[in-house]
């Protein structure tokens, strides 16, 4: 498994790789591999800083659920409730031709249903050739480069934007963790950034993850690479998609994405996983209870839907509260990945957890586009050939 993520760095497909396999909460294999850029062709230091993008989400579904704990969220609870904006929202017709053919909701969007993306939201980028995406670009509704909007702002905005199918009948990946952040501040009280540094970073000493990277950490900030050819994963060749020094993520933004603004280490990201398969509980103080990740770990969508991307196949996968869960097994992948759960980063950020055999795979690197990328792919097979035998 090292040389062929060495390999990946070799023939200039990734910048960088680090890999971590824990058995538990034991840290059996962590290695890193390439460069902190490749201009300078610095090695990839232990205490690096990546850009988490999507992970983010877990984070979020997690604070979400310290307030279902306390009784301030229900999953069963209308939206409308906690953001009055979205009484009104409309869904689009079936074979709806045009943004304004629309109909009156059927049911209202539950927080359970923003909670695992079926709620009807659209995400901007995902399916740029649909109307909607495009409607939520024309409308501001960019994740990926929006710098204006604070999550008030957004939802605001989100809000005058009809959903694309009724709440609860099918999954389509979204803006709808970024709604769930704005939900967590108005039931806490605090803002997004102050509640997760409050009751998740500070418990968990997860010290270097925040929304932005400060000056003095900006020598640890991983350079973001992107292919030369999208089309091709496995195209050598990469160019610079972000700067470390002077690109998105040096100065404080007004939108605290709970969908994908968090930067974090290895270190501290694994300080999060550890709680997470520990059953809530790590470095001494209890964020959730075991049963609350139960919850979490359940299959939130209606009978025969499940996790669709027009770019990526994931075939047996649904989805519980902020995580995708492998339901099936397809062809060649092993028996111990069966009831595993999931998710990962844009850039290349994913961690996936095996409660059947304990074991936690965690693979980063720094390229735009790396989510299901072969080499995360690679990374978990030969994890599991080690440590399970087949």
């Amino acid at each position: 498994m090292h040389e062929r993520m060495q390999w990946y760095v070799d023939q200039k497909l990734l910048s960088c790789c680090a890999t971590l396999v824990m058995r538990g909460t034991d840290v059996v294999d962590y290695r890193t591999f390439g460069y902190m850029d490749l201009e300078t062709m610095v090695p990839l230091t232990p205490d690096a800083i990546y850009r988490m993008y999507s992970n983010t989400k877990i984070v979020t579904s997690v604070a979400a659920m310290m307030l279902y704990e306390e009784g301030r969220l229900g999953l069963d609870q209308p939206l409308r409730e906690v953001l009055p904006a979205f009484a009104d929202v409309k869904v689009l017709k079936r074979k709806a031709a045009g943004i304004d053919d629309v109909e009156e909701l059927a049911s209202p969007v539950l927080m359970r249903h923003i909670l695992s993306h079926s709620a009807g939201f659209s995400y901007g980028f995902v399916e740029p050739e649909s109307a909607i995406d495009q409607a939520y670009m024309a409308h501001g509704l960019d994740p990926l480069g929006n710098r204006e909007d604070t999550l008030e702002s957004m939802c605001d905005k989100l809000a005058k934007m009809p959903l694309v199918y009724q709440p609860g009948t099918s999954w389509r990946y979204s803006l709808a963790t970024d709604v769930t952040a704005r939900v967590v501040e108005l039931l806490s009280g605090q803002r997004f950034d102050e509640f997760l540094k409050d009751r998740i970073f500070t418990p968990l000493s997860m010290v270097d993850t925040d929304f932005h990277v400060p000056a003095d950490k900006v020598g640890r900030f991983i350079t973001m690479y992107a292919p030369t050819d999208l089309l091709d994963p496995m195209k050598p060749g990469l160019v610079k998609a972000d700067d470390a020094h002077e690109g998105q993520y040096n100065s404080p933004r007004a939108m605290l994405s709970g969908g994908g603004g968090l930067v974090s280490t290895v270190s501290d990201y694994l300080s999060f996983l550890r709680m997470i398969v520990s059953g809530g509980s790590w470095n001494g103080v209890r964020l959730l209870e075991p049963e609350t990740l139960d919850v979490m770990r359940t299959n939130q969508l209606a009978g025969g839907i499940g996790v669709s991307f027009p770019m990526w196949d994931m075939p047996g996968t649904v989805f519980g509260l902020g995580f995708a869960l492998k339901q099936q097994l397809s062809e060649g992948e092993p028996l111990a990945s069966l009831g595993e759960y999931h998710w990962g980063g844009m850039a290349g950020t994913h961690s996936w957890m095996a409660p059947e055999t304990g074991i936690t795979g965690f693979c980063l690197t720094q390229r735009m586009p790396g989510f299901w990328h072969p080499f995360s792919h690679e990374f978990k097979r030969m994890v599991y050939q080690f440590t399970m035998g087949d």
